[in-house]
């Protein structure tokens, strides 16, 4: 079965995944759980005007565009890397309506930023450069990339895809990320929470966004 676009409830779009049986983003609002995960758990708690960004699956782009509005926003200067193995195709880009839905002022960038090359440093702006970076995350070497300021770690749930939650996977991540970096997501796991604290992470749960309990956010120790 193909990919289904869906609105979910705040009027946003989101991309059902049948052979998962799994959503991009909640279906109880995709705008709503986006802000309140990655940019207001994340980039708002970030005190630099120059912020080096990882995100863990780029999906439909939203968690850039939202990062993009906000910079311009607040003249910050972010330098955006995004990692994803499967690409969405053009014709489900035209389909997603965040650009009507958020941020009109900024509705021109979306385009570019899912026309952005592929493994290449793009200036979408002058405060936001993207990298879109198509690999397989579980083989990922970041030696050649910058110390990382806020990582979102956005990939499909552990219980679809558990091999992107790993020990491995997040030691990695750890590395890259900076004394004081700031490491967000969704999932509010027990196991998720101890690994990431094992490698050097202050963690805390904070509240969830509409249908969620939950989140973690963690600081890299000094």
């Amino acid at each position: 079965m193909q990919n289904k676009i869906i609105l979910t409830e705040d009027g946003s779009s989101t991309i059902y995944v049948p052979a998962l049986d799994e959503h991009y983003h909640s279906t109880h609002g995709a705008i709503n759980e986006s802000m309140h995960v990655y940019i207001d758990a994340g980039l708002k708690n970030c005190k630099k005007e120059q912020i080096n960004v990882l995100e863990i699956g780029f999906g439909t782009g939203l968690n850039a565009f939202l990062s993009l509005a906000v910079a311009v926003e607040n003249s910050l200067q972010l330098n955006y890397f995004s990692i994803e193995k499967y690409p969405i195709s053009d014709e489900a880009v035209q389909t997603l309506n965040y650009p009507q839905q958020i941020f009109t002022d900024f509705s021109n960038y979306f385009k570019p930023i899912h026309g952005a090359e592929w493994n290449k440093k793009v200036q979408i702006c002058p405060q936001f450069s993207l990298t879109k970076i198509e690999t397989d995350l579980k083989s990922f070497d970041y030696d050649h990339l910058p110390m990382f300021d806020l990582v979102y770690f956005d990939a499909f749930a552990p219980s679809k895809q558990p091999e992107m939650w790993s020990e491995a996977i997040f030691a990695k991540i750890a590395r890259q990320t900076a004394p004081g970096g700031i490491f967000v997501t969704y999932c509010a796991k027990g196991s998720v929470r101890r690994m990431l604290q094992s490698f050097g992470f202050q963690m805390e749960r904070l509240p969830g966004p509409i249908g969620k309990k939950e989140i973690l956010r963690g600081i890299k120790a000094l």
